[in-house]
């Protein structure tokens, strides 16, 4: 599993992204920043057009401009959350796969070849410059004319070295610039390869996320329904993490959200203007200065506050599970259980909590003929059977319909054993791991009808748990623990009082018992108004065969058995 730590310093996030691949946590870091960035503008445009206002607002007539435009802001965000689930129902939340691929081009220009310097002409002597300058007198004089010869071919010369020089200079140069030319491109060339290949790697990336996706591989389909909700756009503030779970036993995905606390909530409804209350006047400087109390904020009723949070959260847990189901193209989806958290301060204690205040499951084939359009956005939680408060303002605490405990490493890997049974079998002398196997799959058949979902535990034989059920019925289910004894003799009290300590030590809310033998009138004396199931070894048999298997039960066949395999150990141990 990879992590990784993200933070915007200018709106104070901080997120910790995990998956299974390097690659995956880069994407979705990516993406995140890519929201937060597109978040980071919009404030940024916003505290832009406050400056804007604020440089304006000496001027009455731009005052009453702003206050009439911050007055119009503040009912569009209020108007935003009366409608957060129909503007979902607008938009097609299927992932674009071509949109997570790059398809820019290398952003560095190519280095460009610097001009060569070409040096001025090369000197040539029989330019007129350098012919002797003779008089009719010196042309008649040898000695005259040889030394106005000379000094032509000293100048010729001295003009030639200095060409030579500023020729050479030229060609150091070029030949610099030409070297300097050829490392600039040489690594231009390499940098540009690596970019093209990690564009490459990344594009690949994709079509094999998207291809695992449509292979119907879990965590793929896990990664995909992140993805949706981290596309879901809320106005700004809103908290936008979820913990997905895809469970494909059941295709039931869970879904435990970060709902947004009430402070969250814009309750700004209108700025009034009051032109009796501006005192508006000319500095020495030429400004203009004024009143700010010129200005009223109007807010909303706290009634209105608390009646609008109610609606939030059942629009968005209704959103969600729109957004999911509407984007699931490969009908992996069955159900979702949708679990929603809110963290706020404890005003009793001023520390900060974190509870699941709803919690609801919907069945994909039903949820889909709910027109979302027309609904009151409780009313349709209430009718799917969602679990919460009776006003979601108070916070409090409910019991989500179906929470995986994913960080417990007692669990172990199933495998089956009711297909190897037949009458033969004897269900009290069979190997007890198979046994607490054979338990496992017998619950799970009977819970995964309803999106349910069994865990066995590692072998611990302290009394413990065996196995581990997570039932999403929202007045059945929650973990329930469950103990498996293979026994060829009457279950005592102690082994249920055990179970009952185990239900509270697991945070539980039932526990079931299940042995090959029976139970003493204490044990049922003992279970009674308590969370707590007993089923013998007849009722087991009958769980059995009610799913299609038959075993027997012969306790003095497995008594004998036992006994004689601790003669046999025994005999062993004494050679």
């Amino acid at each position: 599993m990879w992590r990784l730590e993200i933070r915007h310093p200018g709106l104070s996030k901080f997120r910790v992204i995990k998956g299974e691949t390097q690659a995956i946590v880069n994407l979705r870091a990516e993406m995140q920043m890519r929201v937060w960035n597109e978040q980071w503008t919009r404030t940024q445009a916003v505290e832009a057009n406050r400056q804007k206002h604020q440089n304006l607002i000496f001027a009455k007539e731009s005052k009453k401009q702003s206050a009439t435009e911050q007055s119009q802001e503040a009912q569009q965000a209020l108007d935003n959350l009366e409608t957060l689930l129909k503007v979902s129902l607008e938009t097609d939340h299927t992932i674009d796969w071509s949109r997570l691929k790059d398809t820019s081009h290398y952003p560095v220009p190519r280095p460009t070849n610097p001009e060569s310097q070409t040096p001025p002409p090369e000197p040539r002597r029989d330019d007129q410059r350098f012919n002797p300058k003779l008089s009719w007198i010196s042309a008649l004089m040898p000695g005259s004319r040889d030394k106005a010869r000379a000094r032509a071919d000293a100048a010729f010369s001295d003009e030639h070295d200095r060409w030579t020089s500023v020729k050479n200079e030229c060609d150091r140069l070029n030949q610099v610039r030409g070297d300097q030319f050829k490392k600039d491109f040489d690594l231009w060339k390499t940098v540009r390869a690596k970019w093209l290949e990690n564009q490459a790697n990344r594009n690949a990336m994709v079509d094999k996320a998207r291809q695992e996706y449509f292979e119907g591989k879990s965590e793929s389909i896990t990664e995909y329904c992140e993805m949706v909700l981290q596309n879901s756009k809320y106005p700004d503030g809103f908290p936008s993490d979820a913990s997905v779970e895809y469970l494909p036993a059941t295709r039931t995905l869970v879904v435990d959200y970060s709902l947004p606390d009430i402070s969250v909530l814009p309750n700004l409804k209108a700025v009034k203007y009051i032109a009796t209350r501006d005192v508006t006047k000319i500095n020495d400087d030429g400004s203009i200065s004024g009143s700010a109390d010129a200005f009223q904020k109007v807010t909303v009723s706290e009634a209105w506050l608390n009646r609008t949070y109610d609606s939030v959260l059942y629009q968005i847990a209704l959103r969600s599970l729109h957004e999911l189901f509407s984007a699931d193209e490969i009908n992996a989806l069955e159900s979702i259980v949708f679990n929603g958290w809110v963290t706020s301060v404890d005003k009793g204690t001023g520390k900060q909590v974190t509870g699941c205040i709803l919690s609801m499951q919907a069945l994909k084939s039903e949820f889909m003929e709910i027109n979302l359009a027309q609904v009151d956005p409780k009313a349709c939680f209430k009718k799917l059977k969602g679990v919460s408060a009776a006003k979601l303002t108070a916070l409090q605490p409910i019991r989500p319909i179906l929470q995986l405990n994913k960080e417990d490493k007692r669990f172990i890997s199933a495998y089956e054993v009711a297909e190897g049974l037949d009458t033969s079998s004897n269900l009290a002398a069979m190997d007890w791991e198979d046994f607490e196997q054979l338990i496992r799959e017998l619950f799970e058949k009977e819970f995964s009808a309803n999106g349910g979902e069994v865990k066995i535990t590692r072998a611990s034989r302290d009394g413990g748990v065996d196995a581990v059920v997570f039932d999403p019925d929202p007045i059945r289910g929650g973990k329930i623990v469950v103990q498996a004894k293979r026994y060829t003799h009457t279950v005592g009290v102690s082994a249920v009082r055990d179970l009952y300590g185990t239900i509270h030590n697991e945070g539980a809310n039932k526990g079931i018992l299940v042995t090959t033998a029976d139970y003493g009138s204490d044990s049922y004396e003992f279970a009674k108004g308590k969370p707590i199931t007993l089923l013998s070894g007849s009722e087991l048999l009958y769980l059995l065969e009610k799913h299609g298997h038959k075993a027997r039960i012969d306790l003095q066949e497995a008594r004998l058995l036992y006994a004689e395999k601790e003669k046999a150990r025994t005999a062993g141990g004494s050679a």
